[in-house]
């Protein structure tokens, strides 16, 4: 290859592989598989050695993938988390074992590669302190309140030491990601692609109450820095930060030879398939660590060092159809049927093919040849398409819903198609539980059997439905007595006098929570106003943008939820507004609430404080202005305390709202 045509490939390929590296770092959305990731690596790096003049420092093959991001604060990390380097045969494991070897080396570490995301632990004087992300290997994110969630992340140790400092890989377990997967689907949202995947955007939730839902879980295996101990080797470091609490990688096996390192890799790919967590290969590291300094590392990975890569476990299939699933949000889901074949040990003939861009950008069509694996050896997915058949043609999904035949529209801000008619059979369930719902309409009774039963009784089809039913037809139904059944029809009809803004909220518009709701109906004043704004008058509302706006805006056109708001007016239901602040005495002022109250509920609270003008956090920060606790109050009540926020009893909380306990 000339000099000319290599700088223009070297090009190629240096913006494919950053585009790749954020998406998969930063985005937590993998454009590439695995395969096709490393073989445009091996090529860049091919051509860097061969014209070394085109070599340049910002060259994905000189640096760690991914970046901080500006959701988190940023971690400078006082020792550098590089990557390592991959190889893929045997042949590559014994050249980098003899090369070692020539250097001194003299028995190494092998471990399984946790396929996860890599995070640092800080502890200052036995404390944990910080958490953050690889990020680009000197820059991370500070996520320390959701690592806390994690159940094996010891929060104190028992040893006094100034500083230390632990690398692990948090990853999601194959259990907790086919929980997560089933959830997901049941509700209609989009499945993430792997176990990694999901661990990662587990990490970055701005809420840690839905990184604790995930049930994440991490293994260390490096000390990054310390102070007040040191070690000889890799494996005594282990054993020491295990004797602390800290799970590290099961099975460390020390070896001594090329032929040991590579039985233990081999045995560690025969474990693959039955271990609960998912690996992508298995790490071989020099155990002396003053060799490790001796040997050191390039400006990228450790020369002391090298990841096995396995190939991935692949079958070829026939793709016979592709059917729509519609979910509880309405979200249209294109499935893959194929001919079954055995993967992980089980027949596989179903698997999620995500949207539209992941079909189109795999051109997959309905009598194809394709390639299918299991994401996390659980979830079966579509690697690629083979071959096309001779009369095979792009699939689209429709824009039609398969189940009701309404309008099915994507969404600007994401990939999903989802049936516009809130009336829809397959969203049914969904929305009765939504409408019921404590911040909705707050239909006390109303819970998921109640609402199974209605439906399997043929007695609900939309929830105006809820307004009609009579004591007679709850009677007749299973495990359901006469007092309990005036109860529920009481507490229905009650929900009728409900502010404007409940309704809103209930009507599961989307991106509509219970603050927007309000802040519509506080511009506009009543449904009638509210169906009529034009989308740039809704846009002008405060905390509103374009894409909130066009979605209030099309569902207020949507004729099914139109003739639903008129059926709903006709049987009694307020469609007014009005304004409910009591004072401005909290304005500029923020609140965070923590553990259960003696008398109050939360939402009460909030209702208070809002009412008042004040404004309710999720997090405890220095913007806090208090924090309101009671019984079981956890790790807010703590950071509280640790920055100096005042916090409240009930007692006192009511007192300074001026409201009486009684």
């Amino acid at each position: 290859m000339e000099y000319t045509d290599a700088k223009k490939r070297i090009d190629e390929l240096k913006a494919k592989i950053e585009k790749a590296n954020h998406n998969y770092y930063d985005l937590d959305a993998p454009t590439l598989e695995d395969d096709e990731y490393d073989a445009l690596m091996r090529e860049l790096c091919d051509l860097e050695k061969k014209f070394p003049e085109l070599l340049t420092e910002d060259s994905p093959s000189q640096r760690v993938g991914g970046s901080a991001q500006t959701t988190f604060e940023k971690v400078r990390h006082e020792v550098q988390m590089g990557s390592l380097q991959d190889v893929f045969s045997t042949d590559e494991v014994r050249a980098f074992i003899e090369r070692v070897q020539s250097e001194g080396a003299k028995e190494f570490t092998v471990e399984m590669k946790i396929d996860g995301l890599s995070v640092s632990l800080v502890y200052e004087n036995g404390t944990l302190i910080q958490g953050s992300t690889r990020g680009d290997g000197f820059i991370g994110e500070d996520i320390t309140p959701n690592l806390k969630t994690i159940r094996t992340i010891p929060l104190k140790i028992p040893v006094d030491l100034p500083i230390l400092e632990v690398r692990g890989e948090v990853y999601m377990p194959k259990k907790s990601f086919g929980e997560l997967c089933e959830l997901q689907e049941k509700n209609g949202e989009s499945l993430p692609k792997n176990p990694r995947n999901a661990a990662a955007g587990s990490l970055r939730q701005k809420d840690s109450k839905i990184t604790a839902s995930r049930k994440l879980d991490i293994f260390c295996f490096n000390i990054q820095r310390i102070e007040g101990k040191t070690f000889k080797t890799h494996s005594e470091s282990l054993e020491f930060i295990e004797s602390l609490g800290f799970h590290t990688i099961p099975d460390m096996r020390v070896c001594r030879t090329a032929d040991e390192v590579i039985g233990r890799i081999e045995e560690i790919g025969q474990l693959r398939q039955s271990l609960p967590f998912d690996i992508d290969g298995a790490v071989i590291k020099v155990n002396d660590l003053e060799l490790r300094n001796e040997i050191g590392m390039t400006s990228k990975v450790p020369k002391w060092a090298v990841a096995f890569k396995y190939p991935p476990e692949e079958k070829e299939t026939t793709l016979n159809s592709i059917e729509i699933n519609v979910g509880r949000t309405g979200a249209l889901t294109p499935v893959a049927n194929f001919d079954t074949v055995q993967l992980a040990g089980t027949a596989v003939s179903r698997a999620v093919l995500h949207n539209q861009d992941y079909i189109t950008e795999k051109d997959i069509r309905v009598g194809d040849r394709i390639i299918v694996r299991k994401a996390g050896d659980i979830i079966p997915e579509v690697v690629k398409s083979v071959s096309h058949a001779a009369d095979s043609e792009p699939f689209y999904i429709p824009e039609i819903c398969p189940v009701c035949g309404a309008k099915a529209v994507r969404d600007e801000d994401e990939a999903v198609i989802r049936c516009q008619n809130p009336d829809c059979p397959a969203q049914l369930l969904r929305s009765l539980e939504h409408f019921a719902s404590r911040g909705a309409m707050n239909i006390d009774g109303l819970g998921e059997a109640i609402v199974e039963q209605l439906v399997q009784a043929d007695l609900v089809h939309t929830v105006a439905d809820l307004y009609i039913l009579n004591l007679q037809e709850l009677t007749s139904l299973e495990r359901f007595g006469e007092k309990s059944a005036v109860k529920l029809l009481d507490n229905i009809e009650n929900s009728k006098k409900n502010e404007l803004d409940r309704l809103i909220f209930a009507l599961g518009i989307r991106g509509i929570g219970q603050k927007a709701a309000q802040l519509l109906c506080a511009k506009f004043g009543d449904m009638e106003s509210i169906m009529s704004a034009s989308a740039a008058e809704i846009a002008s509302i405060d905390g509103f943008g374009e894409v909130l706006a066009d979605s209030v805006y099309n569902a207020m056109r949507e004729p099914h939820r139109i003739a639903l708001i008129e059926r709903l007016r006709e049987l009694g239901l307020n469609m007014s507004y009005s304004d409910q602040k009591v004072s401005d005495k909290l304005n500029g002022l923020t609140f965070v609430l923590t553990g259960t109250l003696p008398t109050l509920k939360r939402d009460q609270a909030k209702e208070m404080i809002e009412k008042r003008g004040g404004k309710c956090s999720g997090s405890v920060s220095k913007k806090t202005s208090y924090v309101v606790a009671g019984e079981e109050a956890g790790s807010k009540l703590t950071k509280a305390n640790e920055l100096g926020i005042p916090v409240l009893t009930e007692e006192q909380f009511l007192e300074m709202v001026g409201e009486d306990l009684e």
